[in-house]
């Protein structure tokens, strides 16, 4: 039982982790290397596609979408997507799709004159199930070794998810120092009585059967 129980609680932190992981913006310090427009037909991976860019028709099945392709410095490839948020969820209100593509456009370069750009964006890549993290914002920095800023935002929202966890924890904890502890005392201690009594009757049949059989 223990086993299962540390089973359910290692697989809702390890969900919560992920959830923060993916919707938390992230910065990587890249080169980009193109920009292009492709018709996309979300399937099974639509809940990792945004609804379409604010203003077009959510329902529509197919679409064109932007994506910035990269080198980051560790000579990795990272292709982006490029897609406005909207009012939906992650509530990162990107409504600047098209100007972000113009600028990604503008600051491509070459790996013989490299221009490095800091991009923020959210979201995973996974190759098998062609999911793309999404670019929110980028800008030029100095080089490949150019700090990246201090997530502010992670930090806050980190620190209250935290101490919203606590909050929750330490009332859970009184209300089972209250409320819970003492029945389940009460409950064992009756079960203990019952017990008790089982055994006694037991015994008095035992000495009048006993009894019986010695007349």
């Amino acid at each position: 039982m223990t086993y299962v129980k540390w089973f359910f609680i290692v697989a809702f932190w390890a969900l919560v982790g992920g959830f923060f992981h993916y919707t938390l913006p992230q910065v990587d310090i890249a080169r980009i290397t193109d920009t292009y427009e492709k018709r996309v037909i979300p399937g099974s991976n639509a809940l990792f596609w945004s609804r379409g860019d604010a203003g077009s028709a959510s329902e529509a099945t197919e679409r064109d979408v932007f994506f910035i392709q990269t080198r980051l410095v560790s000579d990795r490839v990272m292709v982006f997507r490029n897609e406005d948020t909207g009012w939906i969820w992650p509530p990162y209100f990107k409504f600047d799709t098209s100007n972000l593509q113009a600028e990604a456009a503008e600051l491509r370069s070459t790996s013989a004159e490299p221009q490095y750009v800091a991009i923020r964006h959210y979201g995973w890549r996974l190759e098998f199930l062609s999911i793309f993290p999404n670019a929110l914002s980028l800008w030029p920095v100095d080089g490949p070794d150019a700090s990246k800023p201090f997530p502010w935002l992670n930090s806050v929202i980190l620190t209250l998810f935290a101490a919203l966890v606590y909050g929750i924890w330490v009332r859970w904890r009184r209300f089972r120092a209250a409320r819970i502890d003492p029945a389940l005392e009460e409950i064992q201690d009756s079960w203990e009585a019952t017990e008790d009594a089982v055994a006694e009757k037991r015994g008095k049949l035992r000495r009048w059967w006993a009894q019986r059989r010695g007349h």
